[in-house]
């Protein structure tokens, strides 16, 4: 994959995902809620070692497909992942897997809508190729927050549509990181094909699509470094190595949910048409 994915292909992209009609659009079959099949960790503040990891039991990382945000550039050494540490988690059988989140809070990449995915897929495809990332793998989007119903079908529902629309056009799946309403209301719109929950504001609940389930966060170091961790449900959680493809997509059956009514998707081709003017 050519890390160079531009503004323009995505909106080339976009566009043609967007016109091709809910009979076209799949939802995937990576199910969950069965044993745990093992752990992986997720980190920003620092960089494990891979051996350490290895040594911890964990299968592997979900990491950063993104720059460190501003006023976080001393510290948030973990992003975004490199080759180089890709190289090292293969060398000891570990996996990777790509999360994309840049802003947080009040500068969440999903309060711009479909236009804030303009600027952020890109970003997110280049970072996980020169990673060493194949394609046909998913890379998540972060919904790090406790949204309302508005929230989502105003912002982050065009926002994952347009996300899905640009990796669909570099050939890569969408993921999404949420809580149990995100990852509820994504599906019923036949979005994402990867579930990475986390708890805030998921009332104690597991979602039966969940891939993988963060359940502590920053209750636990290694290597002196801050992490997450994450059960793993599915035996294919979104995991790559580098310098291996990914040769066939997951399994996909066609969806009986609408991805959305034509009302949203003239909405998105307004946006992505205003943008390329």
């Amino acid at each position: 994959m050519d890390a160079q994915f531009n503004r323009r292909t995505f909106l080339k992209g976009a566009a043609g995902v967007a016109t091709i009609g809910v009979a076209g659009l799949f939802v995937p079959q990576a199910r969950a809620l069965g044993p745990i099949l093992g752990t992986v960790i997720d980190y920003a503040a620092g960089v494990p070692s891979a051996t350490s990891i290895k040594n911890a039991g964990h299968l592997g990382a979900v990491r950063y497909v993104s720059q460190r945000r501003p006023g976080t550039e001393s510290w948030m050494i973990g992003k975004p992942v490199t080759l180089a540490q890709t190289q090292e988690f293969a060398r000891l059988g570990l996996k990777t897997a790509s999360v994309y989140q840049f802003g947080k809070g009040d500068t969440a990449d999903w309060k711009q809508g479909a236009a804030g995915a303009v600027t952020h897929a890109p970003q997110a495809i280049a970072l996980h190729a020169a990673a060493g990332g194949p394609t046909n793998r998913p890379i998540y989007v972060a919904i790090d927050d406790n949204p309302t119903n508005a929230q989502y079908t105003s912002l982050i529902r065009p926002y994952l549509q347009a996300f899905k629309a640009a990796l669909s056009a570099a050939g890569y799946q969408l993921g999404i990181y949420g809580n149990y309403n995100v990852i509820d209301w994504a599906i019923a719109d036949g979005l994402g094909e990867y579930f990475w929950m986390h708890n805030w504001g998921s009332n104690g609940q597991i979602h039966p699509r969940t891939t993988i389930h963060q359940i502590r966060i920053d209750k636990d170091t290694l290597d002196g470094v801050g992490i997450d961790m994450n059960n793993v449900y599915a035996s294919d959680w979104g995991q790559w190595t580098p310098g291996i493809p990914v040769t066939t997509a997951p399994t996909t059956t066609p969806s009986t949910a609408p991805v959305a009514n034509a009302e949203t998707f003239n909405q998105l081709l307004k946006i992505l048409g205003t943008l390329s003017s």
